[in-house]
């Protein structure tokens, strides 16, 4: 009976996602560096399968980070730190970062934060509102 992937899987998928795309490194480049193709590391990524002992190893020191750093520290930070590392792997969330961090003008960071506070509570208000009558 072929082993079943775990919620583990799926969490170091998603923390591979993301540290791989803050070292703006695509899925191509990786699996290359560890000797699988790049649809061997999406499925990686998505928790599809598991990722060995020796390979994790290897994408840890390419993403220059400890193999740790895939794993859940305690159960109290597990939820939060899916969170963090679900939401970097969603698309542009790494741009958006990488842009906000080179402002350094702190009134410009406010003003920018506010902004996209202000898209996030329009697409919110957008969502919740009852389609427009056809009629």
């Amino acid at each position: 009976m072929p082993k079943q992937t775990t919620d583990v899987d799926r969490l170091v998928g998603i923390r591979i996602t993301a540290l791989r795309k803050a070292r703006g490194m695509s899925q191509t480049a990786l699996g290359n560096a560890v000797g699988v193709t790049f649809q061997q590391v999406q499925k990686y990524e998505k928790g599809q399968n598991r990722v060995g002992a020796g390979r994790l190893r290897e994408i840890a020191r390419l993403l220059e980070v400890p193999v740790s750093a895939f794993f859940e520290e305690s159960e109290s930070r597990a939820s939060t730190q899916e969170d963090v590392f679900g939401f970097l792997s969603g698309n542009g969330a790494i741009d958006l970062l990488r842009a906000y961090a080179q402002i350094d003008d702190e009134q410009m960071r406010r003003d920018v934060l506010a902004l996209v506070r202000s898209a996030a509570r329009l697409a919110q208000a957008h969502d919740r509102s009852p389609p427009a009558d056809p009629a």
